[in-house]
């Protein structure tokens, strides 16, 4: 066996289906070194990271979570690729060992293709929990391939994971005897025959007998690139041949099934007749039709209400004994130009500064949304709130990027690849705007706690229902009346509930909190600035400035609102980024006297702070959101269409709500 030296660098691809905790060992083994993006070509996210050990560097690529490597997605087409293309040193199987069966498909398919594989068997503290006994050995020895039993959410087992992964690299690949599939005489005749058919070469990286099993299984992907790599006169026989043996793709998958029932017999020992499992006590409510949706609505509830009761006294008390106070300071420093004294105090302080006063209210927000990831009900909320994606004409996966976009309408815009049918991801991207997201709630969470108190939890749960309902009506016309077809079942897997891991919900919490600090640093500080500048340009006086022409040009709008020229602008600079709102509030009324709340209510009145709640929550998409729509949908039209429709709706509704206030206060 051959010894790994203390400098050497590999690679580790984890794979697995979602939800078994593939993330959590990602988390764990690469902590703040991991990195985020795309995939080439692709908007799924890649995540990269490293683990060094005794001198050892392994590269952890996290792929994306796929139930097999037939590319029926783009997830499943990106896993297959990339263990083909990159061929990494090992392969990491992460398994649910409480959804075993379902999890035992993807190793079927994966040790025909990996040479080097270890199965990480996750989560066996939940299938105790739902009386289940997994014999890992006995698995181990009837597959002939390493099982590590780990409980990733306790840190249990990593560490075995990690030795076995090094000694799975100092054996030679293909050296283990790994008890592949038998597929019988007859279809692996059919299979050797199409391996026969195709040229050496033509497969490119491909082996070519996976390639002849998965031109049978009606692979797209492989079909498409074999029927342009193979010579034209040859094509014929080969797609002959594919047709008059259809059936071998139900055959094969037959055979994979009963190869998974033979592991399981092998592995698993079920729980005793009529033994309910917790999950299936807790499922009879969260799931139901009924109790479900209230049970959704009190979660929401009591994590908003956490938020406001916690979070907003943190950030008042940052607001007025750290901002205001620095920026007093700043004032004092005589020997500093005036410029620069109102650059740190009023663009900086003021704009950016203020911005960063919500981080108590993100922290919040950030671990309350990643507990309930994590105790696995963001699934639950996906599936009772199927049937009125049903009733919008919607696919019943909208469900899923929708929900991600009350955290950022960004990634949820790209979370809707997961959709199959093109008409549902369209109606989804269009819908999507319209979804309250953690830059808004921010907005609304220090204007309402400002005007409203205690009410300040009511209000903006009101303003979620109210964005939640024009979302509703305005799929109902664009089902009827602009992009019309019929919708198709929601089919997702719910994971098992469990106890959350209080250290990744922490970690999960930093690296969203550390984003919003890189955005505040960057584009909102950016943003700061230059309404700052226009604040002062030309005369040092803002009631003359570049800044208070635009808004008073404005104004006249703004007036049936309530608003002054002041919110206006404010409003427009939402556009680069929701949380600029308060950042250009923070340097328009940092002339004036006491605190942000009280000058706030002393240029709004409640009726008119109603109104710019309703506009903010319906206003136009940040730039990175219209950004995000143009790429998935391939041109302007769309995101033009967006920006022209919220304007006109987000402005419409907030003019009828000021006036329908103002009116009862008027009584």
């Amino acid at each position: 066996m051959k010894k790994i030296t203390e400098s050497e660098e590999i690679t580790v691809a984890l794979a697995g289906a979602p939800n078994v905790g593939k993330s959590t060992i990602f988390n764990l083994l690469t902590g703040l070194s991991q990195h985020v993006g795309n995939w080439p070509g692709k908007t799924v996210e890649h995540k990269t990271g490293v683990f060094r050990r005794d001198g050892l560097t392994m590269n952890i690529i996290d792929l994306p979570g796929t139930y097999s490597l037939t590319a029926n997605s783009v997830e499943e087409q990106i896993a297959r690729d990339y263990l083909v293309h990159e061929n990494p040193n090992v392969v990491v199987a992460v398994l649910n060992a409480a959804s075993l069966e379902r999890n035992l498909y993807l190793v079927a398919e994966l040790i025909e293709l990996a040479p080097r594989l270890v199965i990480a068997l996750n989560m066996l503290d939940v299938a105790e929990q739902q009386g289940l006994k997994i014999d890992y050995e006995a698995l181990s020895r009837t597959l002939n391939i390493p099982v590590v039993p780990i409980v990733a959410r306790a840190n249990r087992g990593l560490r075995e994971l990690i030795t076995q992964i090094e000694q799975e690299c100092g054996t030679a690949a293909g050296l283990r005897n790994v008890k592949h599939i038998e597929y019988g005489s007859e279809i692996t005749d059919v299979i050797d025959h199409v391996d026969r058919l195709l040229d050496d070469g033509i497969t490119g990286l491909y082996p070519k007998h996976w390639t002849a099993m998965k031109l049978l299984e009606g692979d797209e992907q492989i079909n498409k690139m074999i029927r342009t790599r193979m010579p034209a006169e040859r094509w014929p026989a080969l797609d002959s041949y594919l047709k008059e043996h259809e059936s071998a793709a139900v055959t094969i998958a037959t055979l994979r099934y009963e190869w998974v029932e033979r592991m399981m017999a092998v592995a698993q020992q079920k729980r005793r007749v009529g033994q309910v499992s917790l999950t299936e006590r807790i499922d009879r409510v969260a799931t139901h039709p009924v109790l479900g949706l209230f049970m959704l609505i009190a979660i929401l509830g009591v994590m908003y209400w956490l938020v406001f009761s916690i979070g907003v006294p943190i950030q008042k008390f940052l607001d007025i004994n750290l901002i205001e106070r620095a920026r007093d300071f700043i004032y004092t420093l005589s020997y500093l130009p005036q410029w620069l004294q109102g650059f740190l105090a009023d663009g900086v302080l003021s704009g950016a500064g203020t911005v960063l006063t919500f981080i108590p209210i993100l922290f919040f927000f950030f671990a309350a949304w990643a507990f309930l990831e994590d105790t696995g009900y963001t699934s639950r909320a996906a599936f009772v709130t199927d049937r009125f994606m049903h009733a919008l004409g919607l696919h019943g996966k909208s469900c899923l990027p929708l929900v991600l976009g009350f955290g950022c309408n960004v990634p949820a815009i790209f979370g809707t690849r997961i959709i199959d049918s093109p008409r549902a991801r369209l109606l989804t991207i269009l819908l999507t705007p319209l979804v309250p997201c953690t830059g808004r709630m921010a907005v609304i969470a220090i204007i309402a706690a400002a005007f409203f108190g205690s009410a300040a939890v009511l209000i903006s749960i009101g303003m979620i229902i109210l964005s939640l309902l024009i979302m509703a009506i305005v799929g109902l016309i664009l089902t009827r009346f602009v992009i019309r077809g019929k919708s198709s079942a929601l089919i997702m897997e719910l994971p098992l509930y469990h106890v959350p891991d209080l250290k990744l919900i922490g970690m999960v919490t930093w690296q969203n909190i550390l984003a919003f600090i890189k955005r505040a640093g960057t584009v909102i500080l950016a943003v700061s600035v230059l309404v700052w500048l226009l604040s002062i340009i030309p005369n040092g006086n803002i009631n003359d400035s570049i800044l208070a022409d635009i808004g008073k040009f404005l104004e006249p709008v703004g007036r049936l609102m309530g608003l002054n020229w002041q919110m206006m602008v404010a409003l427009l600079s939402s556009f680069v980024a929701k949380e600029n709102t308060i950042a250009t509030l923070g340097v328009m009324l940092s002339g004036s006297s006491g605190d942000f709340t009280q000058q706030l209510k002393a240029i709004l009145t409640p009726a008119a702070a109603v109104a710019f709640l309703v506009v903010q929550v319906l206003f136009i998409p940040c730039v990175a959101t219209i950004a995000a729509i143009r790429q998935e949908t391939g041109g302007w039209k769309w995101p033009a269409l967006i920006l022209v429709f919220q304007l006109v709706l987000s402005f419409a509704i907030a003019i009828t709500v000021y006036q329908v206030f103002s009116l009862f206060q008027g009584m």
